[in-house]
């Protein structure tokens, strides 16, 4: 029996057949074709990676990597992608696809440029915040130019993470990674426990997962509206919170979908009917972040809060844009939030505005607590947020 290879196309991992198709010339080109099937797969497995194929970006950066011809190992942009999804009544479920890719280069060939565009987040307390960017794990040469930032370092379920701090305003960093390394701290939207691709994608309202190996969002049924987790070197510490609007706090939501899904940052849309109208919750997670960012809208003014589901005491510096516990929790952590804003702090912890209509805010963790690092204190955390920006993620020939 054939031992197959693996072909990893960025998050999707498939069965590596034994030819690949390649054209030359200025644009150097490769097809691939292959087959999955039930079984050996489940059936759910087959028809996530057929959706995960026809869900792929074309034109963005795509890591590569084979098992038996690793000398094709290297970035890529998606080109034509078909699926034919055949399902035998249940008895044989199978996926048969083509990709073309272009090729951009092997990782000695190729660096990885993070163009960080926008300006800092309005806010009404007068802050410039502080440029921050996290490449992967695994990477290696990072250049600003002739000002080098200040680094720190985060513990992740990937591995430790660089955090580097004070980007120069007006450069895009560039670094090298090799192709195999290139995911790990990636932003992941799992639903039904499976990594997706895209945004072109069904989301379980009840059974989606936004990650970063840092922090970790899930939706709750019951005892609030949104389980957030940090990963303090070791293990997940979770809390939970509830999300509400007027005199309702958002228990079960009614529906999830993926507005932006790429390995440096991923938004999730989660969405509240009303009786009438609607309240939408935007979940933003960047790479390397030790908070997620929130944005609540509702159609009719009201009370917007996003709150502790247990109490704990609060040290308030709202006059400056955040809240933090006064003391260290049973996992010597604290949990902090904030928002660009002006807010009043919530009684059980956390943000809240009267009359509004939209509320911006982030939720996370101070690790280590009273002993945090220089860059995971509380107020580094608000810098961070207030001044993270937008990243894409570009392979250019050295």
């Amino acid at each position: 029996m054939t031992d197959w290879g693996t072909i990893t196309l960025g998050r999707i991992s498939l069965r590596e057949t034994t030819t690949v198709s390649e054209t030359g010339g200025a644009s150097r080109g490769l097809s691939l074709s292959g087959q999955e099937s039930d079984p050996p797969l489940t059936r759910t497995q087959v028809v996530v990676r057929h959706d995960n194929l026809l869900a792929l970006d074309q034109g963005s950066l795509l890591p590569v990597t084979f098992t038996d011809k690793p000398e094709r190992n290297g970035y890529y942009t998606a080109g034509n992608v078909s699926a034919d999804l055949d399902d035998q009544q249940g008895e044989v479920v199978k996926t048969t696809w083509k990709l073309d890719l272009s090729r951009i280069g092997t990782e000695n060939e190729v660096d990885l440029q993070s163009r960080l565009s926008g300006t800092v987040r309005a806010n009404d307390f007068s802050l410039t915040g502080e440029r921050w960017h996290a490449p992967p794990p695994g990477h290696y040469a990072y250049f600003t130019g002739a000002t080098m930032p200040a680094t720190m370092t985060r513990p992740s379920e990937d591995g430790t993470m660089t955090v580097y701090r004070a980007i120069p305003a007006g450069i895009s960093p560039r670094w090298g990674c090799t192709p195999a390394a290139y995911g790990a701290g990636r932003v992941r939207v799992l639903s039904a426990g499976m990594e997706r691709t895209g945004v072109d994608l069904s989301v379980n309202a009840a059974d989606w997962e936004l990650s970063n190996a840092l922090v970790r969002v899930r939706p709750l049924a019951s005892g609030g509206s949104l389980e957030v987790a940090a990963y303090d070197g070791t293990q997940w510490e979770t809390k939970n919170w509830n999300v509400t609007v007027g005199a309702s706090t958002v228990g079960a939501w009614d529906a999830a979908s993926v507005l932006r899904n790429d390995y440096e940052a991923a938004v999730v849309r989660l969405m509240k009917a009303r009786a009438p109208g609607r309240s939408t919750l935007d979940l933003t997670l960047r790479r390397g972040a030790r908070a997620v960012e929130g944005y609540l809208q509702t159609d009719v003014s009201a009370t917007l809060s996003a709150s502790l589901a247990t109490l704990e005491n609060t040290t308030s510096f709202a006059s400056a844009g955040y809240v933090v516990a006064t003391s260290n929790d049973a996992a010597g952590n604290k949990y902090t939030a904030g928002s660009a804003r002006n807010f009043t702090v919530h009684a059980s912890g956390g943000v809240t505005k009267a009359a509004a209509t939209a509320l911006d805010f982030y939720l996370g963790a101070v690790v280590n607590g009273s002993s945090a690092a220089s860059g995971d204190t509380a107020i580094d955390l608000r810098n961070q947020y207030v001044a993270s920006l937008p990243e894409r993620v570009y392979g250019v020939r050295r």
